[in-house]
């Protein structure tokens, strides 16, 4: 990768940033004991729950959850990537980085982006010297006001126009030196049939920046101002473009949906403005495409997993049909959702400019599920006789599938009878026949996945083991070696715990043997480990790592003999099961009886080691 820094310059990053200097930049830290505390920057809160350790060089959050090291906190609070992270903090404490070391395919790479990015900039300046200073573009200008845009707005979005005239940004670029083919790949003109030439993509028309999270221009969207088609027209597919993956107002927005932990999410440029410059900042919308997975997870990144997401969409055939595809897209991103829906003939530009932004707010304030909208729509759609019963049902079966939680689901069928007025149990059997029929290409590997995923979910006290024992390793890494040596990680039951204990053994190997962290004076090689696992398992690590247990290497060796013995009970368990079942369908009952004979002294063990555990805990 072209932004990759050195490790050993990460690890001396590591060593020479403070990560409660760093934090107190944007927190106010109070001294707690050995740590200090403060109100979380992620979630409001009013009573401190964020922690943060010099001698771990980590922070974690008891309200949210979210936790990780120095680089982790300026890649949430700031939106850097981890090289834009490393390099802040490389500035900021003296830390040199060499040039990257590029192959020839890199470096034209690298080169190639920069000059896509330039000529985006070099578009936007062209769109906004058109409206604000040109002749043409005065009646863009008032065209934009009399929709209700201020200045203010118009400024902080960096609108712009483009005059009618197929060649107009063509003639600027080439006046500027770009290569007209370099600004075909931008997406900005488009060959023409002949092959003689090219032509300006958009022509006379408002123009929208698009900007990625850093701020960079990828894209352009454009709107007429009269009845001309398409109304919108956007940039295709570039390089630095992908719709499925960007958001429009994002880079505006991020900040206000971290500290709301909420995110409305509109449908069209005016809406978005609207909407922020009516104090709703915690706004995006979509870029004439549906809502992906892809989307809703770069939300969740900012709103946190327990985030509120309301989409806001028109009353009509297009917007049901919007909020039946969100059903699965948030449930396989696994967020909630509500559906704000506005009155008929109104979207949020105009219904704001008619009603108010209070009006607005009052709107969201009694928003519903997706469910209870799908439901709604249909009996309006069907009524509710005895054959639109049947048809309502029929429609909600495939959104209904689509939850994940079996909670949920159960609620929502709840609900659906009592609207009905029917019975419940005839709805959940209409369900499970419904989710018993193969149907790959609805449900999908997502579905699929987390179907596997809660079928596999070990039991409370078998996490309950398992986490005591990667608190151990992290508080008394001492007792690492021998958790190598027995192979107590392979005995894990929870993916996601046996991938931590792994990076935990990887990072003691590599830094923990030479620094001697189990001399309990350098617990820094913690921060290490909180980089060699995904950001999803970050805040689990930060957690267990966030306690300050007495852990002994007598009571450590007890607590992994115990687990063992456990595990190794239910995998002997497991194959006397097996050998049960083919001795009674062999009919040897001799051999059938000698099993059960060692079923029963296995039953008798494992309830007097149960007894031990509880005794001890």
């Amino acid at each position: 990768m072209v932004n990759r820094i050195p490790e050993d310059k990460i690890a001396e990053i590591k060593n020479s940033a403070d990560i409660v200097e760093i934090i107190s930049d944007a927190v106010q830290l109070k001294k707690a004991g050995r740590n200090y505390l403060g109100l979380c920057p992620f979630h409001n809160e009013k009573t401190p729950s964020f922690s943060v350790s010099p001698d771990k060089q980590i922070f974690h959050c008891f309200g949210c959850g979210v936790g990780g090291n120095v680089f982790t906190f300026l890649m949430k609070q700031e939106g850097f990537s981890f090289p834009e992270a490393a390099r802040m903090l490389a500035g900021r404490y003296g830390v040199v980085i060499p040039p990257p070391q590029l192959s020839p395919e890199q470096h034209q790479q690298l080169k190639f982006r920069e000059d896509l990015l330039n000529v985006n900039r070099e578009a936007m300046q062209y769109f906004r010297h058109a409206l604000m200073n040109s002749r043409a573009g005065q009646g863009a200008l008032q065209y934009l006001l009399k929709r209700g845009l201020t200045e203010a707005a118009i400024d902080q979005f960096n609108l712009g126009y483009t005059p009618d005239g197929w060649d107009n940004l063509l003639i600027f670029m080439k006046k500027k030196g770009v290569a007209a083919t370099l600004v075909e790949k931008s997406g900005l003109v488009v060959p023409r049939k002949s092959r003689s030439g090219y032509y300006d993509r958009f022509r006379n028309r408002i123009i929208f920046p698009i900007f990625a999270q850093s701020g960079q221009v990828i894209g352009f969207g454009g709107r007429v101002m009269d009845d001309g088609l398409p109304k919108y027209l956007n940039s295709p597919e570039t390089p630095l473009y992908h719709k499925s993956r960007s958001l429009y107002g994002l880079h505006n927005a991020r900040n206000q949906c971290r500290l709301r932990e909420s995110v409305f999410i509109v449908e069209g440029y005016f809406d978005l403005i609207a909407l922020h410059q009516n104090g709703v900042t915690n706004a995006v919308a979509t870029l004439g495409t549906a809502l992906t997975v892809e989307h809703v997870k770069l939300l969740r990144g900012y709103i946190g997993q327990n985030g509120k997401v309301m989409l806001v969409y028109d009353s009509d055939e297009a917007g049901i049909k919007a909020a039946q595809r969100s059903i699965a897209v948030f449930d396989n991103a696994f967020v909630n959702a509500q559906i704000l829906v506005l009155p008929e003939g109104h979207d949020p530009d105009s219904f704001i400019q008619s009603n108010g932004i209070d009006e607005f707010h009052a709107a969201a304030a009694k928003a519903s599920s997706a469910i209870e909208f799908l439901l709604e729509s249909a009996i309006a759609q069907y009524g509710l006789s005895i054959d639109g019963k049947l048809r309502v049902i029929s429609e909600l079966l495939k959104p209904l599938a689509a939850v994940n939680d079996g909670v949920a689901r159960s609620l929502h069928a709840k609900l659906i009878a009592e609207r009905l007025n029917i019975d419940e149990e005839a709805i959940v059997e209409k369900l499970n026949q419904y989710l018993k029929r193969p149907r790959p290409s609805e449900r999908g590997s997502g579905q699929l996945a987390a179907d596997k995923l809660i079928a596999n979910r070990p039991g409370a006290g078998s996490i309950r083991m398992e986490r005591r024992l990667i608190t151990m390793m992290l508080q008394f890494p001492e007792i690492n070696p021998e958790i190598e040596a027995q192979g107590v990680l392979d005995y894990f039951e929870n993916q996601e715990l046996q991938t931590i204990g792994m990076a935990i053994l990887r990072c003691f190997d590599q830094t923990g043997r030479e620094s001697s962290p189990a001399s309990g004076k350098d617990q820094s090689w913690i921060s290490t480990v909180v980089d060699a696992v995904e950001t999803e398992l970050q805040s689990q690590l930060t957690h267990l790592a966030n306690t300050d247990d007495s852990w002994s290497l007598d009571g450590s060796r007890k607590l992994i003999a115990q687990f063992l013995s456990g595990r190794q009970n239910i995998r002997s368990s497991q194959t006397l099961e097996t050998q049960i079942r083919a001795a009674e369908q062999n009919n040897d009952e001799r051999l059938l009886e000698k099993l059960l004979i060692e079923k029963y002294k296995l039953a008798v063990r494992k309830s007097r080691q149960n007894a031990a555990m509880q005794e001890d805990n």
